[in-house]
């Protein structure tokens, strides 16, 4: 009986012991590594934190982030900031106070920047492609992977363009299965087997449909080159506060508030800065680009889905708000204050010259507004539900 009871400890204590090993302490709280898996820190880690939404973020030394690991990259010096601040029109009107939970008690010190850990469950395996514009317009007959990617966008005639810009409508969409839905800016140039863009907005997966910021680009028309956010070298970060893929907070309600995000892509001292409301977030070094290294030469503005094909219909992902833009402000999602940055520096409103753009309307759609109102410059809502009566 003795023995028995010994055992019994033994295997209390055992138990008991794999449970304390089975959390790690990152940032002076712990992680439960069962649902983490093995945290394998970035190179240049200084500081760990685990943010209050989830989020766990390594503090980088800005000198040892992924960018530099570019073959191009290796002795490039860091621009530390842009010339200027590109202040946009009516920023007064940006209503929402962005903030990232992670750093409500802590933040990054001087001399790094945040990395997001990728989430258990989160969906990066299905890239975005050429912009359905850039694809008809230039009649791009290469065979871009195209299948299950839907569009509702709006875009320039080509031109030479040095920069865009809008403030995107943030929401919290419907997705199903392995799909993602965005809404986001594309700024493109170079022919269709060398294809190079820069993208930025906001992309919703399956995880749990909140928008996440995020950054994309490629050199060679998504073949090689180029990846989501921070995960391959290309993107430089300055700012140590934005953490490029952590959620977006507050984001819209039905018939409710409405918020938004200020997003300015745009040429400075060669590079491609990217600005977040009024604050610069990093840059795309002109080096890693053979045809943005000079200009872009088309723009886009708008919404994607991707379509995994799994629900045996058409998918009931949404694309922004999952509304159609006929319901309008607070139903609908919308891009307001659409602008390119000419070669004076000058933001010019986009105005008559912007041209929408859909693959299937009866799905997801967009609607100019003509008539200009509130200082919202050119806008338009965009959307709709997927899956229904009308889009079998």
């Amino acid at each position: 009986m003795a023995n028995i009871k010994v055992i019994r400890r033994c295997i209390f204590f055992l138990l008991a012991l794999s449970f304390v090993l089975g959390d790690r302490f990152v940032g002076g709280r712990s992680v439960d590594t069962r649902e983490t898996k093995e945290l394998v820190k970035h190179k240049g880690t200084v500081k760990t934190i685990e943010g209050k939404n989830g989020d766990i973020i390594d503090c980088v030394d800005i000198n040892q982030q992924p960018a530099f690991n570019h073959p191009l990259l290796k002795n490039h010096t860091i621009q530390m900031e842009p010339s200027f601040i590109r202040k946009v029109t009516n920023e007064e009107l940006y209503n929402a106070e962005l903030f990232q939970g992670w750093h409500e008690d802590e933040e990054c010190p001087e001399g790094t920047i945040p990395i997001r850990h990728a989430r258990e469950g989160e969906n990066f395996a299905h890239r975005t492609i050429a912009p359905l514009a850039h694809r008809k317009e230039l009649n791009i007959r290469r065979n871009y992977d195209t299948a299950g990617h839907e569009y509702a966008q709006a875009h320039l005639s080509p031109g030479n363009y040095y920069g865009a810009h809008a403030t995107i409508n943030l929401w919290s969409p419907q997705i199903m299965d392995a799909d993602f839905s965005l809404a986001q800016i594309w700024v493109v140039a170079g022919p269709d087997n060398e294809l190079n863009t820069i993208e930025a907005g906001w992309r919703a997966d399956n995880h749990n449909g909140q928008p996440r910021f995020f950054v994309y680009w490629t050199r060679d028309a998504y073949e090689k080159t180029g990846c989501q956010n921070l995960e391959c070298p290309g993107f430089v970060q300055v700012d140590r506060k934005f953490a490029i893929g952590s959620p977006l907070n507050p984001v819209s309600t039905y018939k409710g508030t409405q918020h938004d995000i200020g997003v300015t892509i745009y040429k400075d001292k060669g590079n491609w800065w990217l600005q977040v409301q009024n604050q610069a977030i990093g840059y795309w070094p002109h080096s890693i680009f053979p045809h943005l290294a000079n200009v872009a030469t088309s723009l886009s503005w708008g919404g994607e889905i991707y379509s995994s094909g799994k629900e045996g219909h058409h998918t009931s992902t949404h694309m922004g708000s999952g509304h159609f833009p006929s319901e309008g402000y607070g139903k609908a999602s919308y891009f307001r204050n659409i602008q390119y940055i000419d070669s004076n520096g000058k933001f010019i409103d986009a105005g008559e010259e912007l041209h929408p753009d859909t693959t299937k309307s009866s799905c997801y759609d967009i609607s100019l507004v003509t008539v200009k109102n509130g200082g919202n410059g050119t806008q338009f809502y965009f959307g709709g539900p997927g899956y229904s009566a009308t889009c079998p």
